[in-house]
């Protein structure tokens, strides 16, 4: 499957899953596991390698959709702090639209399990929270536009 993250100065697009692609696994990889290349060619502990970092992560992040409205959960507002450190750790919080969304138990797992698709990305902490409520004064003006609320 062709990978969804940059490479330096190189922007790859997202990839749609192929059919012969191999199914996931319920323990997400580590790029240790994976043992490849790919996983090793830049350090996140340089300034460099952080903001390419940041950049897959953020790519990662917007190949996820809300379940109910058609916007990936970045551009939606629905990430609340996004921290990375130079090893490789990243720790989340995100909220969802409403409390009694369906996947509240299941979505938070989804999103480690595509963060740990970054190379570079070693451990992933994701938290919910509900405070401050979600609302659609977060939406970006594009999203906004995209839902025909401008």
């Amino acid at each position: 499957m062709n990978a969804f993250w940059t490479r330096g100065a190189k922007h790859d697009e997202a990839a749609e899953p192929r059919d012969d692609a191999p199914p996931r696994t319920a323990e997400p990889e580590t790029p240790a596991d994976r043992g490849s290349a790919e996983a090793s060619a830049f350090s996140p502990s340089t300034p460099a390698g952080a903001a390419v970092l940041r950049d897959n992560v953020i790519t990662a992040l917007r190949t996820i959709y809300d379940p109910e409205i058609p916007v990936n959960i970045y551009d939606l507002g629905l990430i609340y702090a996004l921290d990375i450190d130079g090893e490789g750790r990243i720790d989340l919080q995100m909220t969802l639209t409403t409390p009694g969304c369906p996947v509240a138990a299941s979505f938070p797992q989804t999103v480690e399990q595509r963060l740990y698709e970054v190379p570079g990305v070693d451990e992933v902490h994701v938290e919910l929270v509900w405070d401050p409520p979600w609302t659609m004064d977060r939406l970006s003006e594009d999203t906004k536009l995209q839902l025909g609320l401008l």
